[in-house]
């Protein structure tokens, strides 16, 4: 008996592999490959034909059958906790409402508000889990989710441990990123600067002290929180030794993103006005850009993100679903790699970049996620598909046939 045999669990073989290790310049591919996991993790992946001998009695020996196999989704913006739904407003605007209409009828931010505040938690995580199961049934094995609907510490909280509680309730990993600073609530209207206070005073700490988020976010533009107020939350989030990130550059420009810069943000997202000045901020603080284009698609924006400048600089473009009630109603990854090339016109490389390693390195994770690589996370989804490509070429029908998460199949077809 061979004792010296390692000892891992499970084996992928006959795979052609996309390990997504080279960032957006291409596949990573390794035709005929095999993968090994043990305890959850990758500990060898290469060429078949290189592969060690095993214990054949002892190991799971899984059969690709020549499909293709790519790191679980990275889904790196969401805001997929919230009450009720905008339906009625996208009929309205459709038959001809504006939006300050719509904002007298009750609708916008606040309509969404009023049903988070009023929703339980349990009525919050049956709303939510409904979405992220859509998510991981196109391949989404990690997900960011905000807060920001709440707009008081309660209700903000709230949010946060509904995110928790999907993490325990599904085979996902769930990043929770607080975004109190998302809009000022109707009891503030007009007082603002007071509504920041509370925000950095009162509900950053309690979110820090109850350790129940991983970053602290805010939505600096015109309709949102100017740069000071931005900066105001920054200052807090550090002080409670929360990493930032911002919504910025959205609908102008106002600088939302160089500020994020000083503070070592994580990403940027939106950025659709981003200049180069604020490009090379990012570049030099190693931000990530975060692409939403569901959110162009829907809002049926004109303003391209800067992607031209973006790729001249280096900077790692992530894509996104931004799944959320008002602007982006959206939960599919698989129609987010269509949309980002498209609509932004990114190399299918770029896209699945920016759904695997770029959208782990938004949420800090680049050391464990994103990646087929030695020592990261077996989360693994299994195509049947003949090229890369092909994953944002078609909508509609979905070639997943197995995902892994941590080692374990979580979904097979």
């Amino acid at each position: 008996m061979n004792n010296n045999f390692p000892s891992w669990q499970t084996i992928i073989v006959n795979a052609n592999i996309a390990t997504m290790t080279d960032g957006a310049n291409g596949y990573g591919e390794i035709l005929n490959g095999a993968i090994a996991i043990e305890n959850g993790t990758i500990v060898w992946v290469g060429c078949e034909s290189e592969l060690p001998e095993y214990d054949k009695q002892s190991v799971q020996v899984i059969d690709a059958k020549g499909q293709w196999v790519t790191p679980g989704f990275v889904d790196c913006h969401t805001h997929a906790v919230y009450g009720g739904n905008r339906a009625n407003e996208f009929e309205m605007r459709l038959n001809g409402a504006s939006y300050e209409e719509i904002a007298q009828a009750g609708g916008g931010i606040v309509s969404t508000v009023a049903a988070t505040r009023a929703a339980t938690t349990q009525e919050l995580l049956d709303a939510a889990l409904l979405r992220v199961r859509a998510m991981q049934a196109q391949g989404m094995t990690t997900i960011e989710i905000k807060s920001g609907y709440g707009l008081d510490t309660e209700n903000e909280i709230k949010m946060l441990e509904v995110a928790q509680q999907i993490a325990q309730a599904l085979p996902v990993s769930v990043q929770k990123t607080f975004l109190g600073a998302h809009a000022v609530p109707v009891e503030y209207k007009g007082k603002a600067d007071e509504y920041i206070k509370l925000v950095c005073q009162e509900m950053i700490p309690q979110v820090a002290k109850q350790n129940i988020a991983d970053a602290v976010d805010v939505f600096c533009e015109g309709i949102g929180f100017s740069a000071e107020q931005t900066e105001q939350v920054f200052l807090a989030a550090k002080q409670a030794g929360l990493r930032v990130k911002v919504h910025a550059e959205q609908l102008s420009n106002l600088g939302g993103t160089e500020l994020a810069a000083k503070y070592q943000a994580l990403s940027s997202d939106h950025i659709e006005f981003l200049d180069e000045a604020g490009i090379c901020a990012m570049k030099q603080a190693d931000m990530t850009a975060v692409l939403l284009p569901g959110a162009f698609y829907f809002l049926r924006e004109t303003q391209l993100p800067p992607i031209e400048l973006l790729r001249k600089y280096g900077v790692a473009m992530a894509v996104a679903t931004d799944a959320n009630p008002g602007t982006s109603p959206i939960n599919s990854p698989q129609l987010m790699l269509n949309m980002a090339c498209t609509l932004f016109r990114l190399t299918p490389a770029e896209a699945l970049a920016g759904l695997t390693c770029h959208g782990a390195k938004a949420l800090g994770l680049s050391d464990c996620k994103g990646q087929i690589a030695l020592g990261y996370d077996a989360d693994i989804a299994i195509w049947n598909i003949s090229q890369p490509a092909e994953l944002c070429y078609q909508i509609g029908v979905n070639p997943l046939t197995k995902l892994f998460y941590k080692g374990s199949i979580v979904i097979e077809h």
